[in-house]
């Protein structure tokens, strides 16, 4: 009996990995191919400068600001001011008055590319992403086709001045 016992513990099994070996060929393969990668767009933003004094003297120049507020879209320039105002709800916003006067806008001063976003604290983050969409490109129907316009894709961000109107009405 002890020679039964010595050759029982020398003998040692090979681990057999046929099986597993299997299910990896195939479990590695599905799991690539119905995997989800994530695709992430990133916008490049450009924040006002604290010195943004660069004005020609014989030359003005448009400098375009939207100021995103609860209850309204103000278009004006710097230098200008208020050119319209767009009233608007939360649930409900004129976007093709807005689209049209951007368009104009564009067609008078070709040259442009940059306009400031203005907001006040409680904007909603789908609202800026919307506000950002149409101010980059507009969909312009002609004719017979539809064409994509580059509108003013140079966006900088920043916080709205307080409404001295609304102030002065309260």
């Amino acid at each position: 009996m002890k020679k039964f016992a010595f050759k029982r513990i020398q003998e040692t099994e090979e681990l057999n990995i046929t099986a597993f070996m299997n299910l990896m060929v195939i479990l590695i393969p599905f799991l690539l191919i119905t995997a989800v990668f994530s695709r992430m767009t990133i916008l490049e933003l450009n924040l006002p400068a604290l010195d943004a004094d660069n004005q020609d003297q014989g030359k003005i120049e448009l400098q375009l600001e939207l100021v995103l507020r609860n209850n309204s879209f103000d278009i004006q320039d710097a230098n200008i001011g208020l050119i319209k105002r767009f009233p608007r709800s939360r649930d409900e916003t004129r976007w093709d008055q807005f689209t049209d006067l951007l368009i104009e806008i564009k067609r008078r001063f070709p040259e442009e590319e940059a306009i400031a976003l203005l907001l006040e604290p409680d904007i909603n983050y789908k609202t800026l992403t919307q506000v950002m969409d149409r101010v980059r490109s507009a969909e312009v129907v002609s004719i017979l086709n539809v064409e994509t316009v580059t509108l003013f894709p140079n966006i900088s961000i920043g916080d709205a001045p307080a409404d001295i109107a609304r102030n002065v009405k309260k």
